[in-house]
């Protein structure tokens, strides 16, 4: 088995699946006049692909841990593509939203199923690493996927942004049908019920699974508010344009991709935990920076935001090799359990910034992740052997 071909075949495969997330959002009001619907609905295509992802991870995590990895994965990248198909020839609003939820049904298994592959076959400093690696690239996704669709939206349409991420997940499903092996420990057999309830059990009563899942929540919170309101920043205190404020954005993305990169050698020199606990502080402090640049400087806002987005890519690949290498027999469904968790705190990130921001702008906004950051801190020093370097065993 070529271990490095594989992670690039299920990097690339959940980057490719992860587009459909973020692909067309340049064209919702092309596609809102095309179809003649309400912007509402429009965004609902948005929502429930992302609803319907998040959801499956939990229903698929017990089967992939019964039935093997590659039994799952081939046929929800088939579900995807037919789906995609779906939509790109969908000519109202409720099938683009049937289509955009069966759409999100296929598209749950490949992070999943990617991620406990890589715990499969990767071990101690190899898993750090390979689990940065894989979320390096997985964070290329939001990033190119607007510059994408909108290079092809602006020839072909959203018909033509469809028909990409069609044709790229047919690739990736020939792929996966001829060069990925069966990962499944043959030796393994998973506890729980038929419905893996004791295995939901075993995670969240587990304090590694307790601090993952509650950090897996908290950074990815902390992530998609800055997305989320960093433009809205930018314009009412700089009065800044689209195409500058997408610079910002980008750079954000870079810096983040840059450190999801460096996190697996410093998980190899340091210890997963001691990781975690670190990069928590220094997000800390990138926070508490940032909430007095915001307000004085340009340069300083776009350095404190470059630092914010360097630590948290740090921080998010140590929660899923940490979750592999506690949960053997019931990998899967860890994965799937963090999966939806990281998701809820995605979706968490424009309603609690929503209710924060107008009453005290970016003062108790950031002030209040910093928190949040806080208790991922305390909670990791207090339930974990900070001074075990747990990745090297």
């Amino acid at each position: 088995m070529n271990k490095r071909r594989l992670l690039f075949i299920l990097g690339i495969s959940a980057a490719i699946v992860s587009l459909a997330q973020s692909l067309y959002i340049p064209l919702l009001p092309d596609l809102q006049q095309d179809l003649n619907t309400s912007l509402h609905l429009v965004n609902l295509t948005v929502t429930l692909f992302t609803v319907a992802m998040a959801t499956m991870q939990i229903i698929l995590g017990p089967i992939v841990d019964r039935n093997g990895r590659k039994k799952i994965l081939v046929p929800g990248i088939i579900i995807y593509v037919i789906a995609t198909i779906g939509c790109m020839f969908s000519g109202s609003i409720e099938m683009l939203l049937i289509f955009r939820v069966i759409q999100g049904i296929g598209a749950s298994s490949v992070p999943l199923v990617a991620a406990t592959m890589i715990g499969d076959v990767f071990e101690g400093k190899e898993r750090a690493e390979s689990m940065a690696t894989y979320q390096m690239i997985l964070g290329i996704s939001p990033a190119i996927g607007p510059l994408i669709g909108g290079i092809i939206g602006s020839k072909f349409g959203y018909t033509g942004t469809f028909g990409f991420a069609a044709v790229s997940a047919l690739l990736i499903l020939i792929a996966a049908i001829f060069m990925l092996p069966e990962t499944k420990p043959v030796n393994i057999k998973p506890a729980g019920t038929r419905l893996g309830l004791k295995a939901f059990g075993k995670i969240l009563s587990n304090k590694t699974g307790v601090v993952v899942l509650l950090s897996g929540f908290i950074m990815y919170d902390v992530f998609y508010t800055f997305i989320v309101f960093l433009p809205t920043i930018l314009q009412t205190k700089y009065a800044l344009g689209a195409a500058s404020i997408g610079l910002f954005s980008l750079a954000l993305m870079i810096f983040n991709l840059v450190g999801s990169k460096m996190s697996g050698s410093l998980q190899t020199r340091i210890g997963s935990v001691r990781t975690l606990f670190w990069t928590g502080i220094m997000t800390i402090l990138s926070l508490v920076i940032f909430i007095f640049a915001a307000d004085h400087s340009l340069i300083g806002l776009l350095i404190s935001l470059m630092l914010t987005g360097f630590v948290l890519g740090l921080a998010t690949p140590v929660m899923p090799t940490l979750l592999s290498s506690e949960f053997v027999e019931e990998r899967a469904t860890a994965m799937g359990v963090y999966n939806f968790v990281r998701y809820l705190g995605m979706a968490a990130a424009p309603l609690i910034g929503s209710f924060l921001f107008p009453i005290g702008n970016i003062q108790l906004l950031n002030g209040i992740t910093a928190l949040m950051i806080i208790i991922v801190v305390f909670a990791t020093s207090r339930l974990l052997p900070i001074k075990k370097p747990e990745v090297s065993n």
